[in-house]
């Protein structure tokens, strides 16, 4: 089956940013499915519907999904693929002789979903999740700037986390809004200022780094450029 599979933070970017309703036209074009995992709905809706600070953006995340454009997938299969890669990972990098826990389940059943399902890419924004899949040496130099610590790697788990998913694609939050730009979803928002396309793309591409998206000012200047080469 074509399809897509969202991890948690860029269903909150999208959601903070008042552009989740983008994922019903990106859908449309795209002509798969989009879906998310049993764990990360209740990430989205479960545990915030008992919030009062989010219980607005679990409400939105939820009419997603009862109007289908968002699906809700549930296998047993995903959740024990899940805790096998969680655990694998989460024994990959000790700090002064301390496991280091670097992921969350969530985010290991979106990947052991693509694995299981054939998913034609993941949506993560995740930074360390994504460098475990496309450049897992340099883990290592980030946690030991973080952490400021010396850091230990067993190689072999990381080899192994790396050979499961070194195929995977990787869908930023920041590729999303770009695409629905390229699109024209958001020409509505086109107004009356100079260089009001290239006014709207920084926006967007800034609203969702400031919450939460993986993405640096560098990258955004060049997306700019480059859209504005593409997009008149």
């Amino acid at each position: 089956m074509k399809c897509l599979v969202f991890d948690s933070g860029p269903i909150i970017s999208l959601t903070t940013n008042n552009l989740l309703w983008i994922l019903e036209p990106l859908k449309n074009q795209f002509k798969g499915d989009f879906y998310i995992t049993e764990g990360v709905r209740k990430e989205l809706v479960e545990n915030p519907l008992q919030s009062r600070k989010f219980k607005f953006e679990a409400l939105q995340v939820e009419q997603q999904i009862e109007k289908g454009i968002l699906k809700v997938i549930n296998d047993p299969k995903i959740k024990s693929k899940g805790f096998e890669l969680m655990n694998i990972t989460n024994s990959c990098f000790k700090a002064d002789n301390n496991q280091i826990k670097i992921v969350q389940l969530a985010e290991m059943e979106t990947i052991a979903f693509a694995l299981i399902y054939g998913a034609e890419g993941i949506v993560i924004d995740e930074r360390v999740t994504r460098l475990l899949i496309e450049s897992p040496e340099m883990i290592k130099e980030t946690m030991r700037k973080r952490l400021h610590a010396n850091i230990n790697v067993n190689t072999s788990n990381l080899k192994t986390i790396n050979d499961e998913t070194r195929d995977l694609r990787i869908i930023r939050s920041v590729e999303l809004v770009t695409i629905a730009y390229e699109l024209g979803i958001l020409d509505k928002f086109v107004v009356n200022i100079p260089n009001a396309k290239r006014e709207l793309l920084s926006s967007i591409l800034w609203g969702v780094k400031l919450n939460g998206a993986s993405v640096s000012e560098r990258e955004i200047d060049e997306l700019i450029i480059l859209e504005s080469k593409i997009v008149k």
